[in-house]
């Protein structure tokens, strides 16, 4: 599934080319995703323009600039949002097209179709799917003084904690394997029994693996391409995440596989306690 760093690039890949574009099309080929496509969907964009691409957590919001309202799109699975041209013939799955003044298109790509996009028309912060979520991690708000003090009396594990969207938004599985390894500490131990000099460490940590991700375009492991069609490429920095088995780039030891929150989680049994 992409995530904050994959629909970051993402965002940072189409801002250039969509940025005050009129949108003179929209071409549904398939609109049964997650959610439905608003069946007005076409008949409210074209000949809107949009404003500057904006991320909150794994959602991508697009707003309009001469309308009330904005685009809300995630990703799902296995979807991507990348730039065309008029004439480029569609893949499979290629469902939605955004046809600009330029000659471009925004091309929807999604081969589960697990992916969605709606129309906010009022306030999207105010959305009950972005109203509940905690801070974004590269921002001031998300410290190790909220992990500790959120984990007070939290007897879930470490590594679900730092997923959960209300503590902070965007670190996935793959990042918070990450994180974690590189703060040291054991995924399965319990969050409230986590030191807050710890949660400093994770807290940083969790910052920095996201920062060199999105540097790096993001971790492609299957489906996940950026807004000019290229894959990520932090998957050759993995530490942990998908390497059961293998020995630990640090200290050589094998890594060891557990389930966490319905999640596989590899972890160092050496260098995490």
């Amino acid at each position: 599934m992409p995530e904050l760093p994959e629909v970051e690039t993402t965002r940072r890949g189409i801002a250039p080319f969509i940025a005050d574009q009129e949108i003179t099309e929209v071409r549904l080929r398939h609109t049964r995703l997650r959610v439905p496509v608003p069946a007005d969907l076409p008949d409210r964009l074209t000949g809107a323009r949009l404003g500057t691409p904006r991320r909150r957590a794994k959602y991508l919001l697009l707003p309009l600039e001469n309308a009330p309202g904005t685009l809300l799109w995630h990703l799902g699975m296995s979807g991507s949002l990348r730039i065309a041209r008029v004439g480029e013939a569609p893949k499979k799955h290629d469902h939605i097209d955004l046809v600009l003044e330029s000659g471009r298109v925004l091309r929807y790509h999604d081969p589960r179709r697990f992916g969605f996009v709606d129309w906010l028309q009022a306030d999207a912060a105010r959305d009950s799917r972005l109203s509940h979520l905690g801070p974004e991690p590269l921002s001031d708000a998300f410290t190790g003084e909220r992990l500790y003090r959120l984990s007070r009396g939290r007897r879930m594990a470490v590594k679900p904690f730092l997923m959960d969207n209300r503590v902070v938004v965007g670190v996935g599985n793959i990042y918070a394997a990450e994180a974690l390894f590189i703060a040291g500490i054991d995924p399965r131990r319990a969050a409230s029994r986590i030191a807050r000099v710890r949660f400093d460490r994770l807290a940083a940590a969790a910052r920095e693996v996201l920062a060199a991700a999105i540097t790096q375009g993001g971790t492609t492991l299957r489906d996940f391409v950026s807004g000019q069609g290229e894959p990520g490429y932090f998957a050759q920095r993995l530490n942990v995440y998908g390497r059961e088995g293998k020995p630990c780039r640090r200290c050589g030891a094998l890594l060891k596989r557990v389930a966490l929150g319905q999640r596989a989680s590899v972890y160092c049994p050496v260098c995490q306690r």
